[in-house]
């Protein structure tokens, strides 16, 4: 059983709900990304989407675009992005780390080069955003060799024919995208989305994580009540940002939010 199984798996025993923070790697500088990971499983997060920088992060929206352009002012490659997976797994092989990002970096190394290098770091799966599973042909064998899960997208746009598709290309867990729009955006309806959410249970039985759009713990609450999980991103983003200048004060700020979301969930 992969560890994003085993966690969810356990989650359900505790009648809880995960809750998934994202943070761009080398954001603000690639030193502290391993004690940020840290600070939120204290606070905790039950899994850990981190995202590899990336010049043109189409899904993203400004908060999430300029974390990758600060990471990228120091060279945050993928492979350091793998070297930091290899370090938090130093001293905690028990949460899940999913990374997310695009397809370029993961082409340029080749998809069976990166599966293996990211399984031997210590991943567990891939949130690729810009390959669909219909042109993942050669993408989807490399990762289930190495035993990482692919999670893939689903609008509140996509047809139940399309969902299908995803989800049994999917592994690990659905994302479902809680709003028309890049991450950050707003108006989020939670009676809206637990109706998408019904629909995509009628194609899958694996979890289902909600993001974008979720700013703060009454969010969080509300969205934990019809997920599986809450994806957080922008929210810890912006907090990374204000405190750029300041980075020894980003991990105790997003731990105390995080715990705030936490408590809420529960």
């Amino acid at each position: 059983m992969s560890r994003i199984a085993a966690k969810f798996e356990q989650l359900r025993a505790q009648g809880r709900t995960a809750l998934i923070p994202y943070i761009t790697a080398g954001d603000p500088k690639p030193g502290i990304t391993v004690s940020i990971m840290h600070a939120m499983v204290k606070a905790g997060v039950d899994i850990i989407e981190l995202g590899v920088p990336f010049s043109d992060p189409m899904a993203d929206g400004p908060v999430i675009q300029r974390a990758s352009e600060r990471a990228l002012i120091h060279h945050t490659s993928l492979h350091d992005v793998l070297g930091m997976v290899r370090e938090f797994r130093m001293t905690n092989q028990e949460t899940p780390v999913v990374l997310m990002g695009y397809l370029n970096p993961i082409e340029v190394m080749g998809y069976a080069a990166f599966a293996a290098a990211a399984a031997e770091a210590g991943v567990d799966g891939a949130l690729t955003v810009d390959i669909p599973p219909e042109e993942a042909g050669e993408f989807l064998p490399a990762l289930n060799k190495h035993g990482l899960d692919a999670i893939f997208l689903i609008a509140p746009t996509t047809v139940g024919s399309r969902i299908e598709t995803i989800c049994k290309a999917a592994g690990g867990f659905v994302y479902y995208v809680s709003l028309k729009g890049v991450t950050g955006a707003s108006h989020l309806d939670v009676a809206g989305v637990e109706q998408k959410l019904n629909e995509i249970r009628g194609a899958t039985d694996l979890p289902i994580g909600v993001g974008f759009g979720i700013k703060d713990a009454a969010a969080a609450a509300a969205v934990s009540k019809v997920a599986d999980a809450v994806v957080v991103g922008s929210a810890l983003v912006s907090q990374v940002e204000a405190l750029s200048d300041t980075p020894d004060a980003i991990a105790p700020a997003l731990a105390e939010l995080l715990a705030e979301m936490r408590r809420a969930m529960d």
